[in-house]
């Protein structure tokens, strides 16, 4: 038999038939497989942990088949309880596949401590940025007579004078008192009236 009448005779036909199935079922498994196996279109919802212990979130991360780990403990925010969830990665509401892990940080149990720094002969301007760069707050402001207006002359906690370098807890409020910017006014004009009125006695 030549190899063209081959070609068309009903068995090359028959086993090219079974060749063509079997290729095709086993594509087809593969893709079954392949969908199986990464949950192809199983997707999850994130939820949202902010404000749950790491027990909490465990559990609720168990019920979705999700794993975490725990990356670092924030500084505290007293907007979230010690030791609760800050922030998460992925966010709430991002779709992920199963035993995706979700990576936390949580809350620290208290302020942590800083030193106050040297503010003293710097100007109300420069002391604002410096105290926030160091988690602390500029609590009441006072004058008292000063030839350096809005100079920092003092700085005082809980109505106490305060040095640079004391530790205190990040968040303190601290009072600064500053220069008015008047006493060098005064005395010009009180030198002037005086002058006046040595020249009026003179005439």
């Amino acid at each position: 038999m030549s190899f063209k009448k081959f070609l068309f005779s009903f068995t090359f036909i028959k086993q090219l038939l079974i060749a063509i199935t079997i290729v095709c079922a086993t594509l087809y498994l593969f893709i079954i497989w392949i969908s199986f196996t990464t949950n192809h279109g199983q997707e999850i919802i994130v939820p949202n942990l902010s404000k749950l212990t790491l027990e909490q979130a465990e559990d609720k991360l168990d019920e979705l088949d999700l794993d975490y780990e725990l990356l670092d403990t924030v500084d505290y925010n007293a907007a979230y309880p010690k030791l609760s969830i800050v922030q998460q990665d992925p966010n709430p509401g991002e779709k992920v596949k199963q035993n995706r892990v979700i990576y936390l940080k949580i809350n620290s149990t208290g302020y942590s401590k800083v030193r106050i720094p040297d503010l003293i002969q710097k100007t109300y301007r420069q002391a604002v940025p410096t105290l926030a760069a160091l988690g602390l707050e500029v609590g009441d402001t006072s004058y008292i007579p000063n030839l350096a207006k809005d100079m920092v002359l003092e700085m005082k906690m809980n109505g106490k004078s305060v040095k640079a370098g004391q530790q205190v807890l990040k968040m303190t409020k601290v009072d600064l008192i500053l220069g008015d910017g008047k006493i060098g006014f005064e005395e010009d004009l009180n030198g002037s009236e005086k002058d006046s009125i040595k020249k009026d006695s003179t005439k």
